[in-house]
C-alpha cells in the first residue's frame, strides 16, 4: 500500500524520495501513531513533504488516494466515543425544523451569556443548554435555524451566525492546471499594454533601421518587455461554504496569476471587515489592516472580489455580526469604504445565478456592489471584465 501511495504522490508531481519513504516505514514499525488515517496523514505529511508550499497539493493527493478509508487496512482501531455520540444526533423532519424559532441577533447573545453563567455540566440532545446533537441554539452536531456553533465540525446546516473556535483554511493553489482555458481568454479582455523596466528585449525594427543608417555596421537596439499594465486587487473568500467552490476559484486564481503582472491578493471569510490576510496558515498572526490596503494601493487598481456571499445577514448589517470575531463596524460599512476607494470593482459569485434570490445575504451584497455581481462562469467573467475595462 505504501509503495503505491508513494508512486501516486510522484504522479501528482510531489517530489518525494526513497529515503523519506523508508523513514515513514520506520515510524510505522515503531508504532508512533495509532494507525488512524488522520494520524497517518499528519505523520506522512511531516516526513514526505519538504516544502510547506506543497501542503495543499499533498492534501488533494492524500484525499484522492485514501477516499472512503477510515483506518489503515488490517489494523484494528477503537471507534472514538465522540463519533458515536454525533452519529446518534437527532434527525428532524422538515415540519419539526419549521417549528423551531429564531431568537434574533441580540437575544441569542443575551441567552448565551445566561447559559454560560448557569450551566454546570455537559448536555447532549437537548433544546436549551450548550451541548451536542440537539436543537439548542448553542453547541454543535444538531440543528437550529440560527445559533452559535461552539466546538466541533459543521454538520452542513450552515445556519450558525457565530463560530466559537479557531478554524484553519488552506491557501488556493495558483499553479493548478486549468480545465477551462477560456478563463484566460475572458481575463485578457482586461488588458492595457505598456513597456516598463529594463531594456532586455530585442527591438528588431529599430536595430534594422540603425544598422542601415550605419552603412551595415550592426547598431543593436533593446527595449523593455511588453507587459499588461492593468493593476488588479483580488480578494478571495475562503472557508465554510466556499469549500464547495475551491476548484473554480483555483482556476480563476491561477489564470489571473498568469495574465496580470500587477496582481495583489488577499483572503477574507464571508465579508470584508477591518483586516484581511495573505496566507491562510498564518491568518491569526499575520493580518493586514484594510486601512493599510486602502493607503497602499492607488485608485488605478481594479478591485475583484470572489465569494459566494452566502452568510448570515447579520454579518453584513450588524457590528459584531462576524461569525468568527467581534467586529466594531458592520461589514456593509467596510464594503462601502472599499467601493469608494476603487470605483472599478466587481464581485464574482460561484453560486448559480438562479439561486441568488433565495439567499438574503447575496441580495444585500449585490445591492452594496451596485448590481456589479456576476456569476463565476465564462459569460459572467466576460461581463465583469467589460465593466472593469471602462
Amino acid at each position: 500500500m505504501l509503495v503505491d501511495f508513494f508512486l501516486f504522490l510522484k504522479s501528482r508531481e510531489i517530489p518525494v524520495s526513497i529515503k523519506e519513504l523508508l523513514a515513514l516505514l520506520e515510524a510505522l514499525e515503531a508504532r508512533l501513531i495509532s494507525f488512524s488515517v488522520e494520524d497517518f496523514y499528519l505523520l506522512s505529511r511531516t516526513l514526505l513533504v519538504k516544502d510547506e508550499a506543497l501542503y495543499d497539493r499533498f492534501d488533494q493527493a492524500f484525499g484522492a488516494y485514501f477516499k472512503g478509508i477510515e483506518t489503515l487496512p488490517g489494523l484494528a482501531v477503537d471507534v472514538p466515543e465522540d463519533w458515536l455520540k454525533l452519529a446518534a444526533r437527532r434527525h428532524l423532519s422538515e415540519l419539526e425544523r419549521a417549528k423551531l424559532q429564531k431568537l434574533g441577533y441580540e437575544k441569542i447573545f443575551n441567552e448565551l451569556r445566561a447559559r454560560l453563567r448557569e450551566q454546570k455540566e455537559r448536555h447532549s440532545g437537548g433544546s436549551k443548554w450548550i451541548g451536542t446533537a440537539g436543537t439548542s441554539p448553542f453547541g454543535h452536531g444538531g440543528y437550529n435555524p440560527e445559533g452559535v456553533r461552539i466546538g466541533g465540525d459543521s454538520v452542513g446546516n450552515r445556519t450558525a451566525i457565530k463560530v466559537w473556535e479557531e478554524r484553519d483554511f488552506r491557501n488556493l493553489d495558483d499553479k493548478v492546471d486549468l480545465n477551462v482555458r477560456n478563463i484566460k481568454v475572458a481575463l485578457r479582455k482586461l488588458r492595457r499594454f505598456a513597456r516598463q523596466g529594463a531594456a532586455t528585449e530585442l527591438d528588431l525594427e529599430s536595430t534594422i533601421a540603425g544598422t542601415a543608417r550605419n552603412g551595415g555596421a550592426l547598431d543593436l537596439h533593446l527595449r523593455p518587455v511588453r507587459h499588461n499594465a492593468v493593476k488588479v486587487l483580488l480578494f478571495l473568500d475562503v472557508g465554510g461554504s466556499m469549500d464547495d467552490h475551491i476548484e473554480q476559484c483555483e482556476e480563476v486564481f491561477s489564470a489571473a496569476r498568469s495574465e496580470f503582472k500587477h496582481l495583489e491578493h488577499f483572503y477574507f471569510h464571508n465579508c470584508i471587515y477591518e483586516s484581511v490576510w495573505r496566507d491562510n496558515r498564518r491568518r491569526h498572526s499575520e493580518k493586514t489592516s484594510i486601512w493599510d490596503v486602502i493607503h497602499t494601493y492607488g485608485s488605478d487598481y481594479r478591485l475583484v472580489l470572489v465569494g459566494d456571499a452566502s452568510m448570515s445577514p447579520y454579518e453584513i448589517s450588524h457590528p459584531g455580526g462576524s461569525i468568527e470575531h467581534w467586529n466594531e463596524e458592520s461589514g456593509a460599512g467596510w464594503m462601502t469604504r472599499l467601493l469608494t476607494t476603487w470605483k472599478r470593482a466587481v464581485w464574482l459569485n460561484p453560486m448559480p445565478e438562479e439561486q441568488w434570490t433565495h439567499t438574503p445575504s447575496i441580495r444585500m451584497m449585490r445591492d452594496l456592489m451596485g448590481g456589479r455581481m456576476y456569476p463565476l462562469t465564462l459569460h459572467g467573467l466576460d461581463q465583469a471584465m467589460r465593466v472593469l475595462s471602462r
